[in-house]
This record gives structure tokens, C-alpha cells and sequence, in this order.
């Protein structure tokens, strides 16, 4: 059978670097490769007490069909909770539950988009909103990421030569994969031009609890008077990835053709999941829960920083220290090739992600790698960032 594959898809292609991460799922290899929380970060007896209780008192409510809109309590709780904890929620916007963040990328592309426009995102930026804004056969145009965010003169000239920019996508919090954290000045100018523009922003922030030091900076979306900003939030990094579970904030003009869209790829996110975020965040104390996993992963990250003081920062590489988020941005000298620096760390079982997997043409030139220190333990830890040492002595010798 000889298959007709549409257009979104064609141009569609595996991506090399792939075949480096998987390696990464042998047992004998330090994965720090992976976005994964921490396996201490789960709820897991919580989440059994829930779902015990759940199928005993409401199981036709667990295991029936629900709306589109999401499960009702649960946008209810997360109203309430965002408007108190963020200051987002406006009259005229609206929210919606939705199967994990990537869904708000989707959702947005196919509502907004079509083949031929411009999204402007962060260089680097996410690789599954990436890969999702691609299927659509849009054309991803990359800003420079800066340390303080996204450089706003670049983004100017880029929205004045790509007159057909209909998105910007954005993650303004410990951004994923480089770790920096939007000034309030730039998120400010963001609004500005995209109203003078005329374009929207996509606010992807799943790791904006996840804030270890430093003080917090009022979300994009909380400036916006004009309908200009979607605000993408998950349970993903805070409660569970495999439950899949995320959220939707937009004007509610546009939340309409949203919901439609939502309605045609998967009728409703899983009432079982809707529940279980309810649940928790209403009968047990989730604050304290955020609280656990902030001290977590501040043990962590610091250690992981900590090791790179020790091993590698004098040896040429340098990284963003972060303030929260799962991931640190490591720059090699220029007289090392990254993708064969990475290839050798994996031969030594060590796996980190090659940073041109997180730009919009995986040909374009990176000196960077990202580590992620959630899921390895300290132990593993503290060997793969070794290994990364030592493999640094041999490249510079």
C-alpha cells in the first residue's frame, strides 16, 4: 500500500536528534534528558483516596459523559483560584479544561491559523508546542531569548516583516528549555506590540508555581485589556503529567470557536482526571502540596547548580541560573561541537537534549544543551554531571 499523505503532515519528518534521546530509556543510562517531575513530587496517596472515594459515591459522575466546556466544579475552583492567586481572570474572558497544555497549542493553531502565517516564538522554545504549530504548516519564526526574556527590539522587527504574524508564543516563567524568567518591563512591551500589531499571545506557563527564590512577576494575561492574550496553564508539573489535565483562560468571543474546535478532537478531557484536580485542590490543603514540591525541587536545582560550579564552570561551559522551573541552559565553549559533545555523553550512558532540538529549524546552528535535574536522583545526578566534567577535559585537550 502506497500512502497519500495530507499536506500538514508531509513535511512532517523525524527528527535526527531524536535517535540520541533514546537512549535515554535504557536502565543503565543517567537520563538527564527527560521534562518528567520528580517521582517523590506525586500525590499518590491522595490521588488513591480520591479515586477510592470517587467510584464508591459518584461513579456514573466518574465514568458518564461530560461537556465540552469542562467539568464544572473544577473551572469553577480554578476561577476562583486564579482571580485570587494571578488576577486573570476578567469579565469577558472565559475558561476551559483541556487534555494537558499541549492541547491549548493545538486548539489555538487550528483556530487561528492558517498555512502560510507567522508564529513568533522564543529561540529556543518548547519543543512539543514547536512540533504542534507545525503541523499546521505555519511558518515558525524565532526571537532571541535574552536573560531577561524574549529581546522586544528583535520581536518589533520581526512583526514588522512578517506582516502575516497571527500568534506569539511565549513561556514567561523558568521557560522551558532555557530557564529565564520574562522581566515585568518586557512582559509589559509584549502587550504592547501585539496590540499594535494586531496579534495574539499564547501565555504557556506550567511551571509558574514552581518558583524557588526571588519574587513573582504578574502574568501576561493579567494586562490584558483587549482580548489579545490565551493563557495556557497544567496540573502537569504540580500534581500529574499522566492525567492529563491543563486549562484554557481566553476572551470568551473567542473561547466560543474554541470550544467547537475541542468538541471535533476529543468530545471532553477525561471527567476521572477533572475530578481528581478538583478534589484535591478543594479537600486538601494544595497550598502546602505547592509548598512541598517548591522545597523539592529547590534541594534539587541547587544541588544540580552546584555541581556545575564544581565540575564544568571552569572548564568553558557556562548556564543560567534559575529561580525555578525543572530545566538549566548549559552554553558550550565555541570550539566544541555540541551535537558530537552530546553524542559522546551518550556513549558514556549519559543523556541530555541537544539545544537545536528546541529551535524552529533544527539545522540552525546551537552551542547549548538542556539538562533537566527533576527526575534523576541526587545520586545519578551527581554522576552525570561528572561524566559531563570529565567529557569536557577530553574535548579541550
Amino acid at each position: 500500500m502506497t500512502y497519500d499523505f495530507s499536506q500538514k503532515v508531509l513535511a512532517l519528518k523525524p527528527n535526527a536528534i531524536r535517535e540520541i534521546l533514546k537512549s535515554a530509556s535504557d536502565p543503565g543510562v543517567i537520563s538527564l534528558s527527560a521534562g518528567n517531575p520528580a517521582p517523590d513530587a506525586f500525590p499518590v496517596d491522595a490521588i488513591k483516596e480520591i479515586s477510592e472515594r470517587l467510584l464508591r459515591e459518584n461513579p456514573i459522575g466518574v465514568l458518564q459523559y461530560g461537556i465540552s466546556d469542562g467539568y464544572t466544579e473544577l473551572r469553577n475552583t480554578l476561577k476562583s483560584y486564579l482571580k485570587e492567586e494571578l488576577d486573570i481572570i476578567k469579565e469577558d474572558d472565559e475558561l476551559i479544561i483541556v487534555s494537558g497544555a499541549q492541547q491549548v497549542m493545538d486548539l489555538t493553531a487550528k483556530t487561528f491559523l492558517n498555512e502560510g502565517d507567522v508564529l513568533l516564538c522564543e529561540a529556543p522554545s518548547f519543543v512539543g508546542a514547536l512540533n504542534t504549530f507545525r503541523s499546521y504548516n505555519v511558518e515558525l519564526v524565532g526571537v532571541t531569548v535574552e536573560k531577561d526574556g524574549m529581546d522586544m527590539s528583535e520581536l518589533e522587527e520581526k512583526l514588522i516583516k512578517y506582516p502575516n504574524t497571527k500568534l506569539i508564543y511565549t513561556i514567561p516563567n523558568f521557560q522551558n528549555p532555557s530557564g529565564v524568567t520574562m522581566s515585568l518591563e518586557k512582559r509589559k512591551k509584549l502587550c504592547e506590540l501585539a496590540k499594535k500589531y494586531g496579534v495574539l499571545i499564547i501565555e504557556d506557563n506550567p511551571y509558574g508555581d514552581l518558583r524557588y527564590s526571588g519574587e513573582d512577576v504578574p502574568c501576561i494575561k493579567s494586562f490584558d485589556e483587549d482580548g489579545i492574550v490565551i493563557y495556557s496553564g497544567s496540573f502537569s508539573k504540580v500534581v500529574s503529567p499522566g492525567i492529563r489535565v491543563g486549562f484554557m483562560v481566553a476572551n470568551k468571543a473567542a473561547m466560543a470557536k474554541l470550544i467547537v474546535c475541542k468538541q471535533g478532537q476529543d468530545v471532553h478531557t477525561t471527567m476521572w482526571s477533572q475530578m481528581i484536580c478538583n478534589e484535591f485542590m478543594t479537600k486538601y490543603d494544595y497550598k502546602a502540596h505547592l509548598d512541598y514540591l517548591r522545597a523539592l525541587y529547590t534541594k534539587k536545582a541547587q544541588l544540580c547548580m552546584d555541581l556545575l560550579d564544581e565540575h564544568v564552570i571552569d572548564k568553558g561551559i557556562t548556564y543560567n541560573k534559575i529561580e525555578g522551573g525543572l530545566f538549566i541552559w548549559c552554553t558550550l565553549p565555541k570550539h566544541i561541537d555540541m551535537l558530537t559533545f552530546c553524542k559522546a555523553l551518550t556513549e558514556k550512558k549519559v543523556c541530555v537534549v541537544p539545544g537545536n532540538a528546541f529551535l524552529t529549524d533544527s539545522a540552525l546552528y546551537c552551542d547549548s544543551f538542556r539538562i533537566n535535574f527533576s527526575t534523576p536522583t541526587d545520586e545519578e545526578l551527581k554522576k552525570g554531571i561528572e561524566i559531563i566534567g570529565q567529557t569536557l577535559d577530553e574535548f579541550n585537550n
